[in-house]
């Protein structure tokens, strides 16, 4: 049997300028969409136009031209809207939507056009083909490299996908990244006010000051991402100018939580041999280390109060002195520091030097949690997908009535999102590590609900001991009420009830199953308080509450 050979398919946009020609001699140049169509060995099954509409007369031109030179092959439009091609951001956003929603078949070759287009567009090309949302290769035409230029044919050549072989490609590719991080907001895509402002406020502060930085937030809140990011945009903007004193061409970060007693110096401001115990040489510390740079301290609400004394000299004076020696360093460096306490109040408890406190707030930047920016949960979802994808070079996706069911969860009183965006992404790594077919479907995202739930209810605060304390069945009670409303509630209703109104709801209906009609199980429901009332109508009463639920008691089989 003959093997059937796949179809090919180019996808690219509409060359405004290249491409343009309204007169017969347009015959007589090379246009880049149509050459497309004019080689023998280049067969195109299906050719894939990206135009805007004001541009709608140049498209009929080249369907038309494409249909004169190469008949078996079919055109399809694509209408983007760009108000400006030049935007990274932009243009970036508009084919990541394009190439997400385009349904790529397994039986098709593609091959993505990159003559036509800016540069911007060449380089969100790339970037989309390289992080596995394109299955493609590249396409780059050209005219015949001589004086004539009559020849509209042209040549081609398919563009070697292996980047590891262009190293001074993706640093041309990272730079442009690098030149837009301010348009890009460094994926901090948000749709609340107050973040919208204070991302606002971080990108002037980052550019215009050189004094420390504070971010306060729970933990996961994004502290450790969004010192990375702001760094990358003071480098940037360093870079840009001859008047700044800092090079910053180093990040260096250290998590205080890890640093405790002698180790605490050691690692931030050094040793000389012989200073302590187990010193059997000399040790430069991170202070040192980032000199020129820039210094991220997160949780330094953890540091000892003589760690603080020395990192407030260190600040003030631009110099320290290593454990064990009595010769100053010089050091000129810029501050982050973040922390998931208020400081204010570690300086009233006495664990915060005042001081230092405030040193550290000239800027201080409150990073609002998960629970707290909510409508931001779906780009949060998608930019996980994104991350997940390119790391692994996969597409992931949900099914549609999966991805509703998630973020009605994630955005429930049920979803409490104790590691904030740590939680998250956590959630989004199992549920693509697990999905088949790179598909995440409802089984998976119930699944993961569970999971979520299970790691929220672990006993981690003096409240929930107190619970275990004096409720030592609580725990079977709830999950008893939660076997019985399952058969009867939808998941996003179970999780939307008050525990006590779980427990409560679930007993009626135990009652419910108990009785052969309302009116007997209304009477042993309120055999009580029937006597307080001056119509007693059992079956009533039982009708409305089931009704506040959308129950019905014939219909809790």
């Amino acid at each position: 049997m003959t093997k059937m050979l796949n179809k090919t398919a180019v996808i690219g946009f509409l060359g405004t300028t290249l491409d343009n020609g309204f007169s017969e001699n347009r015959w007589q140049r090379w246009r880049p969409t149509v050459s497309l169509g004019l080689h023998d060995e280049l067969l195109v099954d299906e050719l894939h136009i990206l135009y805007s509409k004001r541009d709608k007369r140049l498209f009929k031109i080249i369907v038309d031209d494409v249909a004169q030179v190469s008949p078996h092959t079919k055109v399809i439009g694509h209408h983007v809207a760009l108000s400006s091609p030049w935007d990274f951001a932009e243009v970036y956003a508009e084919l990541y939507d394009f190439v997400t929603a385009f349904d790529f078949q397994d039986s098709t070759d593609y091959l993505l056009h990159l003559t036509t287009g800016t540069h911007v567009a060449q380089i969100c090309w790339f970037l989309l083909v390289e992080a596995g949302f394109i299955p493609a290769d590249l396409i780059q035409t050209s005219p015949c490299p001589r004086p004539d230029q009559t020849d509209p044919q042209g040549r081609y050549q398919v563009i070697d996908l292996d980047v590891s072989r262009y190293d001074g490609l993706r640093e041309r590719f990272e730079a442009e990244k690098q030149q837009h991080w301010q348009t890009l907001q460094a994926n901090l895509v948000t749709q609340n006010d107050a973040y919208q402002k204070l991302i606002s406020d971080i990108e002037k502060v980052a550019t215009r000051s050189t004094a420390p930085i504070l971010l306060m937030g729970a933990t996961g809140a994004g502290k450790s991402q969004l010192a990375g990011q702001i760094y990358a945009l003071k480098k940037a903007k360093a870079s840009s100018t001859t008047q700044s004193k800092y090079t910053l061409d180093k990040f260096i970060e250290v998590n205080c939580a890890t640093l405790r007693g002698d180790t605490a110096m050691s690692v931030l401001f050094g040793h000389v041999k012989g200073a302590f115990t187990g010193a059997a040489s000399n040790r430069e510390g991170l202070l040192k280390s980032a000199d020129g740079g820039l210094l991220f301290l997160d949780e330094i609400g953890e540091l000892g109060l003589d760690e603080q004394a020395m990192l407030l000299t260190a600040l003030e004076e631009q110099r320290f002195y290593p454990l064990g020696s009595d010769i100053p360093i010089n050091v000129s460096f810029q501050l982050m520091a973040g922390t998931n306490k208020d400081l204010r109040q570690a300086v009233v408890d006495g664990t915060f030097r005042a001081d230092l406190f405030a040193r550290l707030n000239t800027w201080t930047f409150f990073l609002p949690s998960l629970k707290d920016r909510l409508e931001d949960l779906p780009a949060n979802i998608d930019y996980e997908l994104a991350r997940l994808g390119s790391e692994q070079q996969q597409q992931y996706r949900f099914e549609p009535e999966a991805r509703a069911y998630f973020e009605a969860f994630a955005m429930s009183h049920a979803a409490t999102w104790q590691g904030n965006f740590r939680d998250l992404s956590a959630s989004m790594t199992r549920l693509t590590t697990l999905c088949e077919g790179k598909v995440i479907r409802m089984p998976d995202v119930k699944a993961e609900i569970t999971r979520l739930k299970h790691l929220w209810v672990l006993p981690n605060s003096a409240h929930h001991q107190a619970d275990k304390a004096y409720a030592p069945s609580l725990t079977e009670q709830q999950a008893h009420a939660d076997t019985v409303l399952s058969r009867h509630l939808s998941s996003y209703d179970k999780d939307a009830l008050d525990p006590f109104d779980a427990v409560q709801l679930a007993y009626v209906i135990e009652v419910c199953y108990q009785h052969s009609s309302q009116a007997a199980a209304g009477r042993y429901l309120y055999a009580n308080s029937r006597d307080k009332l001056k119509s007693p109508n059992d079956s009533d009463r039982l009708r409305k509450y089931l009704m506040k639920f959308g129950l019905r008691f014939d219909g809790l089989d």
